[in-house]
């Protein structure tokens, strides 16, 4: 595993190499939304991204920098599903095996797109101790690599190619608003944003009931996510030791929204592209 935070000349590497096993998500406008905020957003369509997010620009990136000795018996993740399904998409365009540990009640369209896609399932008690220990045993019987969803600087260089692209295809972005669960995403688009737009301020946006990352940030230490309770399921995660301390110092600052306010926010946006 890299041991170092990525540096610009990684990350345009990664872009180079990922290039032709992802989508260039198109970035959209809607003209309605501009004139209630009175600014101009951007929305960039990682729903729209194969195998369904972001998650496969990481896994793509990280899948095909080990050597052929290291993926020999596979790779292993846990995950409730988007980095199941790219890990197992990855693994699949490697001609490997994918052996994933997803929690019980993990939603069936992901758990089906896993096996779509050829990976081998464990299923575990939804808990984070349950996914690690369980992952451990799988790991112990088949001496599979393990590629974790978001604590791995591989995996944060592939995440930061969404941002890099978003500032390529825009011009002086201003903010960028970037939810943070584990903290993949998120320290990827710091990075992207602190070597490519200096000037642009990156806020993190997380659940009220999954907080776990602002009071991190306000007490100086990771926080752990403890029951965390949120209609985001894809924010469930504790934050990783190697995304924390990129967040300490590049994160502008980290607010949260209820799930009220979220389900409002969908249903906004969602009404007035059609009107665009």
């Amino acid at each position: 595993m890299k041991k170092s935070i990525p540096d610009k000349e990684t990350i345009s590497k990664v872009a180079e190499r990922i290039e032709s096993y992802i989508h260039r998500t198109p970035v959209v406008e809607c003209n309605c939304l501009n004139e209630i905020v009175s600014a101009k957003l951007y929305f960039k369509c990682e729903n729209l991204q194969k195998a369904g997010s972001f998650k496969i620009r990481g896994a793509t990136n990280a899948v095909f920098q080990l050597s052929n000795e290291e993926c020999e018996n596979g790779v292993a993740t846990h995950s409730s599903g988007n980095h199941a399904q790219a890990l197992a998409l990855a693994a699949k365009r490697r001609d490997i095996k994918a052996y994933i540990v997803m929690p019980s009640n993990a939603p069936s369209v992901k758990v089906d797109a896993v096996r779509y896609y050829g990976g081998e399932i464990t299923f575990c008690d939804p808990n984070l101790n349950s996914r690690e220990s369980t992952l451990k045993d799988v790991v112990a019987k088949t001496g599979a690599c393990i590629i974790h969803p978001y604590d791995d600087y591989r995996t944060i260089a592939g995440q930061a190619t969404a941002a890099k692209e978003l500032m390529e295809d825009t011009e002086g972005l201003d903010y960028i608003l970037a939810p943070v669960g584990g903290g993949g995403l998120l320290s990827g688009t710091l990075l992207s944003t602190h070597y490519f737009s200096e000037k642009t301020k990156v806020i993190a946006v997380e659940p009220s009931g999954a907080d776990d990352a602002y009071r991190s940030l306000k007490e100086g230490r990771i926080v752990p996510s403890v029951n965390p309770t949120t209609i985001a399921d894809g924010l469930l995660t504790s934050l990783g030791e190697r995304n924390f301390p990129i967040i300490q110092k590049y994160v502008e600052e980290i607010i949260t929204v209820d799930d009220e306010y979220i389900k409002e926010a969908m249903d906004l946006i969602m009404s007035r592209m059609k009107l665009t």
